[in-house]
């Protein structure tokens, strides 16, 4: 009895030793799936982020078929944020607003692509409707243009929308709500406009043209009563008196004015595109400070000794 006592003894305790030999095997191959698991995810990743980093060296902005949205923006894993533009640019969509609004993208996405704070964080894509009608359909959309958020982690929220509706569409615009959504600030730097630079050239070219064809009669220039008499023959000289027809072109100077102020309000609040917005806002203010000098102007010549002039004497 003694004997068979301590065989099934040794048993028992061989058995659990089998036990807990197969748990650490088990246990082993569980983490040897876990660790190639996240390996395999770290290499899919790092083929993601290449592959953008290469086509972002190519063009600012990367175009997408539904395919390469499906896999690139849509599908885990990613540590990376994407800025997505639906459109449609084809000329048979004529869809203006389109135009003008991918001139602002590219302008941000080219600001972006050449500033120092350039990395693998933030990709600037933009899918065509009739390049990717589908994906257009998986989200539901049915206008353009749009401008969405993809985050690195989760589900696009609200927020992750554009609102171009209230905001507009211009670069700095867009560069604010980005910053506000992925804690990436871009400064935009726009190209240099030399239209009107050339136009002033131009002008400049043409009176100095006419001049020097008239080089050898110039009198007119240097006759100051004929200067004068087409001044201020409809301006009475004396602050006593104002003729009517002096009252008309007060009238028409008043106006000028606060038609530069309109312009010039315009510019500041409206939501259209930046260089329109530039323009407008130079033309109200060249209204406003000429024809307040020659407002100006006019009040002093009726009060005499008055001290002060702006640009016209």
């Amino acid at each position: 009895m003694a004997s068979g006592s301590r065989v099934l003894r040794r048993l028992l305790h061989l058995s659990a030793g089998n036990c807990l030999l197969l748990l650490l095997l088990l246990l082993l191959f569980l983490c040897g799936q876990l660790g190639g698991g996240q390996k395999k995810k770290e290499n899919l990743l790092a083929e993601k982020v290449e592959q953008l980093m290469e086509w972002s060296s190519r063009r600012s902005v990367i175009r997408m078929n539904g395919d390469k949205f499906r896999r690139f923006v849509k599908a885990p894993p990613r540590n990376y944020s994407v800025i997505v533009m639906f459109t449609a640019l084809q000329p048979q969509r004529q869809c203006s607003v389109c135009r003008q609004a991918n001139e602002e993208y590219q302008v941000l996405a080219n600001s972006w692509r050449y500033s120092s704070a350039f990395s693998n964080k933030l990709f600037f894509t933009i899918v065509d409707y009739d390049e990717g009608a589908d994906v257009f359909q998986q989200l539901n959309m049915n206008s353009a243009p749009t401008f969405m958020h993809f985050p690195p982690k989760g589900k696009p929220k609200r927020a992750d929308t554009f609102d171009l509706q209230r905001i507009g569409f211009a670069a700095e615009q867009l560069a604010k709500w980005i910053a506000d959504r992925t804690d990436v600030h871009i400064r935009v730097f726009r190209p240099p406009n030399y239209s009107g630079t050339i136009a002033l050239a131009l002008l400049v070219s043409l009176v100095g043209g006419l001049l020097y064809l008239r080089r050898n009669n110039l009198e007119f220039i240097y006759n100051k009563t004929g200067w004068a008499m087409a001044a201020l023959s409809y301006i009475h000289g004396s602050s006593q008196a104002q003729f009517v027809a002096e009252s008309h072109i007060i009238l028409l100077l008043n106006a000028a004015i606060t038609m530069g102020m309109v312009l010039l309000n315009e510019a500041a609040t409206s939501k259209g595109d930046v260089g329109k917005r530039r323009i407008i806002c130079l033309v109200g203010l060249g209204l406003v400070v000429f024809f307040f000098s020659f407002l100006l102007s006019i009040f002093r010549s009726k009060y005499h000794g008055y001290p002060y002039s702006f640009l016209i004497k």
